[in-house]
């Protein structure tokens, strides 16, 4: 009986050997297997390359952009790559600062069974802050809109007694601007109209927040 179930046994450590060979056998193939291609990886260099090619040929930089920056005081401040841009100016010792981002062309409506965009107009977010040389001052956040006679909506408005108070992420964003009694809404007006918010600077803002 001995020998016979030694037989057996050593019969069953071939086939166990060759699972765990069979188990070990993707560990073992050559790690040039499992890169990506370099092939295809030069055809997405070039690929791309047409496509940065094809973008800088058809492109075109909205006339409202040249337009503002010929005709304004205000200096436009942006790094590549970042999705950040302000406009800054300095009127009778205070700073004036108009602060924006760029939005997405996308319009999820688009093409949707054949039809076309839905959304003709995206406003554009946008804060205006009003500042001394001591710290305080005053922001408003405000949107673009459609129109002539007035291009922006404003939303709160925000006093701040110091650089700390009006970076604080935690502090009090202000009353609504519709709130406010009519008599302030009507001065606070004026403030931004004096500072150089028009339909032009709505204008700008609106095209390079496509543009970028």
């Amino acid at each position: 009986m001995l020998p016979r179930v030694l037989r057996a046994c050593g019969n069953l450590a071939p086939k166990t050997a060759g699972l765990r060979q069979q188990a070990l056998r993707p560990l073992l193939c050559p790690v040039q297997q499992r890169c990506f291609s370099l092939t295809s990886a030069a055809k997405v260099a070039k690929d791309l390359a047409a496509e940065i090619s094809h973008e800088k040929e058809q492109y075109q930089q909205a006339k409202e952009i040249k337009k503002f920056i010929d005709s304004t005081d205000f200096k436009l401040v942006e790094a590549e790559g970042d999705v950040n841009m302000h406009l800054e100016r300095e009127i009778d010792g205070k700073l004036v600062k108009v602060e924006w981002q760029l939005t997405s062309p996308f319009d999820p409506t688009a093409d949707v069974e054949g039809e076309e965009g839905g959304q003709e107009y995206e406003a554009t977010d946008f804060c205006i802050t009003l500042e001394n040389k001591s710290g305080a001052g005053v922001s408003f956040y405000c949107s673009t809109q459609t129109g002539e006679d007035h291009r922006y909506v404003i939303g709160n408005v925000k006093s701040f007694a110091s650089k700390e108070e009006k970076e604080s992420v935690s502090s009090y964003n202000g009353p609504e601007f519709e709130d406010i009694d009519e008599k302030l809404q009507e001065s606070l007006d004026e403030l931004l109209a004096e500072a150089g918010v028009n339909a032009e600077l709505c204008d700008f803002i609106d095209a390079t927040a496509l543009d970028k």
